[in-house]
């Protein structure tokens, strides 16, 4: 019988503020990808959905309110042969200001220079939609 691989679906929302600017946060130094920028989420857990997996970590990582309603799927990422399917969702709502709890940094950058920040592998496919939606947004 062929083993069939789990899939750990990942979460991250793309943070747009009015002016354009999408939020990044920067992975401790002891972390997996550690000094890498990359898009807020984490991990859905079991039991739940992927719209209340992203606000929770939402609200863990950075202390901000997201209405799952806020959320828009956008794009997703996956490297051949890795179980890890990470999955993007647009965000251009939320209550409070996002502060940096769980990281070692956050920071707003213009879409354009997204690709300048080093990042994982599965963001930056990821950096390339947000860009190229602004362009077209332009």
């Amino acid at each position: 019988m062929k083993n069939i691989p789990t899939l750990v679906p990942v979460v991250a929302a793309a943070l747009i503020a009015p002016d354009g600017r999408v939020l990044m946060q920067q992975r401790r130094a002891g972390a997996q990808h550690g000094g890498l920028w990359e898009f807020p989420g984490g991990k859905v857990e079991a039991g739940e959905g992927l719209e209340q997996s992203l606000c929770r970590e939402l609200e863990e990582e950075l202390g901000i309110r997201v209405d799952p309603e806020a959320l828009t799927p956008f794009s997703f990422a996956a490297l051949p042969g890795e179980p890890v399917l990470l999955l993007l969702f647009l965000c251009r709502s939320w209550q409070g200001d996002p502060q940096c709890l769980d990281a070692a940094a956050v920071g707003w950058f213009d879409p354009a220079a997204l690709l300048e920040l080093p990042m994982p592998p599965l963001d930056v496919p990821l950096a390339r939609a947000v860009r190229d939606l602004s362009k077209k947004a332009n």
